[in-house]
């Protein structure tokens, strides 16, 4: 171990394989990665469900495009911030990137309770300073079934980690324009997705809502959905990247 990195994560820093949201500078410690977290997932839910809130409590002023917009742009301003100390911002991205081999599983933990902290922190402060009636929830909830909205989930969330596995974690990619093709996919996600389920892709994005204003209706589809869709989109990216690494390798990186 070096500087609080391990080897295995050092030999994928030299290979180019750790993703653009996750630091490669070995200075960086993981209390400095787990603010980068929680500010930059705060950031995120502040944005993105605000929009939602403001929508909805003063007559549709933002619009449903205006919204999937928002959700694009805050998602890429802030990987762009802090992309270069931590920027998952998602506890779905974060279980893949770990069983991938490009992430230290014995931070997955740490980083989830970031999440889930900035994202409870930013629901609790829209319901501080707006009067969110429970007709303006900002949350996600399904529109139709939960089972519906559980599909759609998988979907988008498989689009979305396949895109940042892309744009991002292979080591053939122009990563200076990952934050900008993960900030797009996001917003056409949410143009699709957004009137079945409200394209939450983020546990943590329908937790801290959900938390806060004790509105847990289909919450499970919110919490599992994008777990299956990041995992699948990952894996099935893998099978896009050169096979010259054996099996033996990708065992070592994961240890």
């Amino acid at each position: 171990m070096a500087n609080g990195v391990e080897e295995s994560d050092i030999s994928a820093m030299e290979k180019g394989d750790l993703p653009l949201m996750v630091s490669t500078d070995p200075k960086i410690n993981l209390a400095q990665k787990l603010l980068a977290e929680l500010i930059g997932t705060y950031c995120v839910i502040f944005a993105g469900c605000g929009s939602v809130a403001v929508n909805k409590l003063y007559g549709g002023t933002i619009t449903f495009p205006g919204i999937c917009v928002t959700w694009g742009l805050i998602v890429m301003v802030m990987i762009y911030t802090v992309g270069h100390v931590s920027a998952h911002f998602n506890p779905a991205v974060t279980i893949t990137l770990s069983l991938l081999g490009l992430f230290p599983f014995k931070e997955v933990v740490f980083y989830i309770i970031s999440q889930l902290l900035g994202s409870i922190l930013a629901s609790g402060t829209i319901s501080l300073i707006m009067n969110v009636t429970p007709e303006a929830f900002f949350g996600t909830t399904p529109a139709g079934s939960a089972a519906q909205s559980f599909v759609v989930e998988i979907i988008i969330t498989f689009i979305l980690m396949f895109v940042i596995s892309g744009a991002t974690n292979d080591h053939r990619a122009i990563k200076k324009q990952g934050g900008i093709a993960v900030g797009m996919t996001i917003m056409l996600n949410v143009f699709v997705g957004g009137p079945i389920s409200g394209a939450s892709m983020n546990p943590a994005r329908s937790l801290g809502p959900a938390i806060v204003k004790r509105n847990f209706k289909g919450i499970w589809a919110y919490i599992f959905g994008p777990i299956i869709g990041a995992l699948a989109g990952g894996f099935v990216y893998n099978l896009l990247k050169p096979t010259t690494r054996s099996f033996h390798d990708f065992l070592k990186r994961t240890q």
